[in-house]
């Protein structure tokens, strides 16, 4: 499952987008709790805003239990998503994504593809505390037989994702036929083990 993922440059197309944080920084090593860039759709317009990565229900008051994932298989199900999944559908900007392999000792491999940035599949909340509201988003993954990484969404899937209109029959084709453009992968140092270490050293081979 991919706990980790970069977003250090992204075009200027995003940056004019209503609501892109003026003072957006670059990160290499995002980890679940951290502020993470998500974009959304009203009314044919997208808009950018900055979320927790970690879901937040209406009924949680414990945020340490909020969830970062979906699974594909069972996310129009959940009680938890289904709200979001009706009308709260975005996707999470990255330039690659970490993963790691092995039993006992395992090594964290980076994985990036030919286009500069690639968009996630994923689902926002909001979560309310006294005097502001706040943005969550829990990413989507594949099923298990494919190491449960990112659901990457080409620009026409992102339309159909986006589209507030979109049917639960056209949201699960847009899922169930997600291809993975053609991943470059390296290994990189065991640095980015640690959710605190951040910047262009993360991507060090290792």
């Amino acid at each position: 499952m991919s706990g980790r993922y970069a977003l250090f440059d992204w075009p200027d197309a995003l940056v004019e987008l209503p609501g892109f944080p003026q003072h957006m920084r670059a990160h290499w090593n995002l980890a679940p709790k951290s502020q993470v860039l998500i974009l959304y759709q009203t009314q044919q317009q997208r808009h950018a805003a900055l979320a927790m990565w970690g879901f937040t229900s209406a009924w949680m008051t414990d945020l340490t239990r909020a969830v970062t994932h979906a699974r594909v298989e069972t996310v129009s199900s959940l009680p938890m998503f289904q709200n979001a999944w009706r009308s709260q559908r975005c996707v999470l900007p990255a330039n690659g994504f970490f993963e790691w392999r092995g039993v006992q000792r395992k090594q964290p491999f980076w994985l990036s593809a030919a286009e500069p940035v690639l968009y996630f599949a994923a689902l926002w909340e909001v979560y309310s505390v006294p005097g502001r509201d706040y943005y969550s988003v829990a990413m989507l993954t594949q099923q298990a037989a494919h190491l449960r990484r990112p659901i990457i969404l080409n620009e026409q899937q992102q339309h159909v994702w986006l589209n507030p209109d979109s049917s639960d029959e056209q949201l699960h084709e847009v899922l169930s036929s997600a291809q993975q453009p053609k991943l470059h992968e390296r290994r990189v140092s065991t640095l980015i083990n640690d959710p605190l270490v951040d910047g262009p050293h993360c991507l060090n081979a290792g």
